[in-house]
């Protein structure tokens, strides 16, 4: 070409050039395109149990929910990361990072929420529920979503699935207790949560907030006297080593609640949320069934360890705890429609 040329040979040369660039952009395009679409979602899932496939919740749970994804739409799209055994740190510390969004989900007993939104300590009532069963029941009836919406707006978490915790909550300690009276003045460990912390006052014990993974050296030490926990957490978390008595007080029925920060609900592309939840939602369902399974056989594997498991007077205990209920309504009024669906149910 020579250096003299027309303004028309000018802009034809141009868009000669920009022809050639538009072409190399679209050649490469669908490349760009097909590892956009390949991209994996990784999500973070913590819980604070031992990484045991029997006896561990939180382990169980994941266990279901692979199951779930490579099952559906979403296999190959989704992968989930399991740290068990407080790897992400205490619960108190792991929910409200899930509220940040630093972490993704949690499988935790419904009690850890409340220290972020109280209404969510209606649950921890003792002797409010009488049984798993029953609380599905009262959670099919309404019981669940105001509790659900609480959370969401005062903590940024979705709840997006229930299961049981595998088994009722009752007291193992150092010495037999068959009565109230016998539990007094034992330090109990509690969940870090008002509410259940009053309920173990009320039944009399010494009640002793403290993270899960700080119980089993509190015991070995004599810090504490005991704790109370359900059969299978006893057993995956070694527990009935320092302790040998497991009064069947059964005060509470926890639901296990299978968080998800609403940071990382709003990242999930829209085409995989649906399917995401109905699998979260089937490996809960998995979950419970397991659970009812496995208490019996927590308790005989109890047995085994030497521990003694106490029929003990339940009826005096609830006794004990039952003005706590009206007293936690009294203070919550919010918390009367959680309450009364619940307990029309219970029959």
């Amino acid at each position: 070409m020579s250096f003299l040329v027309d303004r028309r040979g000018l802009v034809r040369a141009s868009f000669a050039f920009a022809a050639v660039r538009l072409a190399a952009v679209g050649l490469a395009a669908p490349a760009l395109i097909g590892r956009a679409e390949a991209a994996v979602l990784k999500l973070k899932l913590s819980s604070s149990q031992a990484n045991d496939a029997k006896f561990a919740n939180g382990r169980v749970f994941y266990d279901n929910l692979v199951r779930q994804i490579a099952a559906s739409p979403l296999a190959g799209q989704v992968e989930v990361a399991f740290f068990p055994d407080n790897q992400l740190g205490q619960e108190i510390d792991v929910i409200n990072s899930v509220k940040l969004g630093v972490i993704d989900m949690m499988v935790s007993g419904s009690s850890i929420a409340a220290n972020l939104v109280p209404l969510v300590g209606t649950y921890d009532l003792g002797y409010l529920f009488t049984s798993f069963p029953q609380q599905t029941k009262a959670f099919d009836a309404g019981a669940a979503a105001p509790i659900e919406q609480a959370l969401l707006k005062g903590a940024n978490i979705r709840i997006i699935a229930w299961a049981y915790n595998f088994g009722s909550r009752s007291v193992l300690a150092r010495k037999a207790v068959n009565t109230p009276d016998d539990l007094t003045g034992l330090k109990i460990r509690t969940l870090p949560n008002p509410v259940i912390t009053e309920c173990l006052r009320l039944m009399g014990a010494a009640a002793t907030p403290m993270a899960f993974g700080e119980i089993y050296t509190a015991l070995q030490a004599g810090v504490l006297d005991g704790l109370e926990h359900d059969p299978p957490t006893i057993v995956a978390s070694k527990f009935y080593e320092t302790s040998k008595f497991y009064s069947l007080t059964q005060h509470n029925f926890s639901p296990l609640a299978i968080y998800l920060s609403e940071t990382t609900f709003n990242r999930i592309p829209s085409v995989q949320r649906e399917a995401f939840i109905d699998a979260a939602k089937k490996a809960a369902a998995d979950t419970r069934a397991h659970g009812l399974n496995v208490e019996k056989e927590a308790l005989a594997q109890l047995k085994d360890k030497g521990v003694a498991v106490i029929d003990c007077d339940r009826e005096a205990f609830r006794k004990r705890v039952l003005p706590q209920t009206e007293a936690f309504v009294k203070a919550r009024p919010e918390a009367r429609q959680v309450v009364d669906l619940i307990r029309a149910t219970s029959t």
